[in-house]
């Protein structure tokens, strides 16, 4: 069993490489982009929550995320392992998760880090936004403002699990196989997966 934190800032492949991740290893793959779709478009209680901050256009409060995270966990079971993507964002978050998992006798085993230059996050996310359409992904101020506040806000879980010994890094350019091997050289050097 895993559970894993994929990280790094926006355009560094974490969608990419975590579905290929949940896919190898068997285990649930949770973004939380994905869960915030789920919960607004089944119209749920939590979802018309998120939405109600959204439509201020405020943050969606850490409660209603773990919230969310939790009704996930509860309806697919986490019993093969989880892959984290997109969460935590903040320290607040992370140590929500941890009590999360606390109280099923589990904890995050590895938190590991695409690292990508800005720069070559900036030409992957404007050449994204070419396909998909997304304004915000074709404005370069917007995408350098989303680095800044991942770095600003983000960044420290990083440190918060290194201090536990569960951060490690690499490379995340290449191609998407490259990074792919990378990761799961990684994941079974570190972590005992069934």
């Amino acid at each position: 069993m895993i559970n894993l934190i994929l990280f790094g800032p926006p355009g560094s492949g974490k969608g990419t490489q975590a579905k290929k991740l949940a896919e190898k290893y068997n285990v649930l793959h949770i973004s939380t982009g994905d869960l915030f779709r789920k919960e607004i478009g089944d119209e749920s209680e939590l979802g018309q929550l998120a939405m109600e901050y959204i439509n201020k256009g405020e943050l969606v409060p850490d409660r209603v995320t773990i919230d969310m995270l939790r009704a996930a966990l509860e309806r697919h079971g986490s019993t093969f392992g989880v892959i984290y993507d997109g969460f935590p964002r903040t320290v607040d978050q992370a140590r929500a998760l941890d009590v999360l998992l606390e109280e099923e006798d589990d904890e995050i085993d590895l938190l590991i880090s695409l690292q990508v230059d800005d720069e070559e996050i900036i030409e992957r996310i404007l050449e994204r936004g070419k396909t998909d359409g997304r304004a915000d992904d074709q404005d370069e101020s917007i995408i350098r403002d989303r680095i800044a506040v991942y770095k600003k806000e983000t960044q420290p879980v990083y440190a918060y699990y290194d201090a536990m010994d569960k951060s490690m890094t690499i490379n995340g350019t290449g191609s998407i196989e490259d990074v792919f091997n990378r990761l799961t050289e990684t994941i079974d050097q570190v972590v005992e997966v069934n």
